[in-house]
């Protein structure tokens, strides 16, 4: 017997390319692309961000979600929820329009009512289900900003049969983010009266943790790498919450992020000059010739390129790019292209080191799509030495684009690329346990020992390229996990 479609609400502050500042926006739009394509009936909320370029979106009216009303604590909020096609699939978003929340120059704030802004998509993501008599059988929760979901449907909205087989999924993108506000928003919370269903360490320190409440109600937790899931068990990586869900183990499951196969593909990316495969790999080259001659990178004498597209924060390991390349780039022939923004001395670190290193270094300073597939075509070796790293998708595509990773053994990294081994040929980049320069400096110098053994090398980028990371594969495997928590609870 065929297995039946499901229906999955999924809320979240941000979908790529509407709402983006992380891999969050990526993962929330490739999933759910893939669960639309496989015939799910799959409704996504975020918010109508005034910050959203809405110029290749046709809004479609819908009366029943036409000026609506909500008490949240003492504010009365007038809102609408429109629904447009995302661009260039058939999935359809619903999107929050309430100006008075969303009506800001960026995506977060650190504005006195940023508790309210994610309160209301949260509460949003169950009463737009009540007026489209939409019955979910999951709602799928992303990170602090919906994390309240399961709460409200166990309290505020226990009353509605519509939701009675309803499970909720909470996936933890990057735990290090919390959502910690002072107990004074409880009113807003709607848990003035209900103080003992919340975790009662944080209000005897006045403040209320919103992922935390997730991590307590949801029926399951899940986080975008298996690594990571044993990870944030620990001290180290738990951010305070690793008691909590260790106790909640067993409904804990790592599950890798895929990739987006129709953006990222070198065979026929639109951002990239030349298209290849691994059957054809000679245009790699020549994007690298046309990279380093953009960049203005002295590319004679076929000195491999490394490439970072990162955001520069204490996370991404930038501290040990800082102490380890300097002294390398004088010891050893390479370049270096290098993509982000972030704590202004990692950027003040790379305009130095361009500055130093003119016809070697170039240092771009935001961001640009298009130089991101540039970078991952054009490279020879991506660098990613993060401290943790959730998951990660840049050491996907590299792998996809025949560009060799060089990273830390930590959360996705670890499940995504294995160390390579030049006697038996087997293996996909140059992995480093600790998080230290002697180990990070042991990588690059293999790495770049590796480039000159041009059979191995050869061996290394295809071993790459076969892998399989797309959310074809990976999406089957949240559709398996959402049907065994449906089937668990009849």
């Amino acid at each position: 017997m065929p297995k039946k479609f499901l229906k999955i609400c999924l809320a979240s502050s941000e979908l790529a390319p509407l709402a983006k500042t992380g891999g969050l926006a990526d993962v929330c739009a490739a999933l759910s692309v893939y669960l639309d394509k496989k015939g799910h009936d799959v409704r996504v909320l975020i918010p109508l961000y005034s910050s959203i370029d809405t110029t290749a979106l046709e809004f479609a009216p819908n009366r029943a979600l036409k000026n609506l009303t909500i008490e949240i604590g003492n504010h009365n909020l007038r809102y609408s929820i429109e629904s447009a096609v995302l661009p260039a699939t058939s999935l359809k978003i619903y999107f929050l329009n309430c100006p008075e929340l969303y009506d800001r120059p960026g995506i977060y704030t650190s504005g006195p009512d940023e508790h309210l802004r994610f309160i209301m998509l949260s509460r949003a993501a169950i009463e737009m289900c009540q007026q489209m008599g939409f019955a979910p059988d999951i709602f799928h929760c992303h990170d602090w900003h919906t994390a309240l979901v399961p709460l409200y449907l166990q309290n505020h909205y226990a009353w509605d049969r519509l939701f009675e087989k309803t499970k909720s999924v909470l996936t933890i993108h990057n735990i290090a983010y919390q959502g910690i506000f002072d107990s004074r928003i409880l009113h807003d919370m709607g848990m003035r009266s209900l103080p003992q269903k919340l975790y009662q360490e944080d209000l005897a320190l006045n403040h209320v943790n919103f992922l935390k409440t997730g991590v307590l109600y949801a029926d399951l937790l899940t986080t975008v790498s298996p690594t990571y899931a044993r990870e944030i068990l620990e001290p180290t990586y738990g951010m305070g919450l690793q008691d909590l869900l260790r106790q909640r183990q067993q409904s804990l499951v790592g599950i890798l992020n895929g990739v987006d196969t129709d953006e990222w593909n070198p065979r026929d990316d639109a951002l990239i000059p030349f298209h290849y495969d691994a059957r054809a790999i000679s245009g790699k080259k020549k994007n690298k010739q046309a990279l380093m001659a953009e960049l203005e990178l002295d590319s004679r004498n076929d000195v491999p390129l490394i490439g970072i597209v990162s955001r520069l924060t204490a996370q991404k390991g930038i501290e040990l790019i800082q102490a380890v390349v300097p002294r390398l780039i004088q010891q050893r022939r390479f370049a270096l292209a290098v993509l982000g923004s972030g704590e202004p001395r990692y950027e003040q670190f790379f305009s130095t080191l361009q500055h130093r290193h003119r016809d070697r270094v170039c240092y771009y300073r935001g961001f640009s799509n298009k130089l991101a597939h540039m970078i991952e075509a054009g490279s020879d070796i991506f660098l990613m030495p993060s401290r943790f790293e959730p998951c990660g998708l840049n050491q996907m595509y590299s792998l996809r684009y025949g560009t060799v990773p060089v990273v830390r053994r930590t959360g996705g990294l670890a499940d995504s690329v294995q160390l390579f081994d030049p006697e038996s040929g087997k293996g996909t980049g140059i992995v480093f346990d600790d998080f230290d320069n002697n180990a990070l400096e042991w990588g690059l110098n293999t790495v770049l020992d590796l480039y000159r053994d041009k059979k191995r090398w050869r061996r290394l980028l295809r071993n790459g390229m076969a892998m399989d990371y797309s959310w074809n594969r990976q999406g089957q495997l949240y559709v398996n996990l959402f049907r065994q928590i449906l089937d668990e609870g009849r």
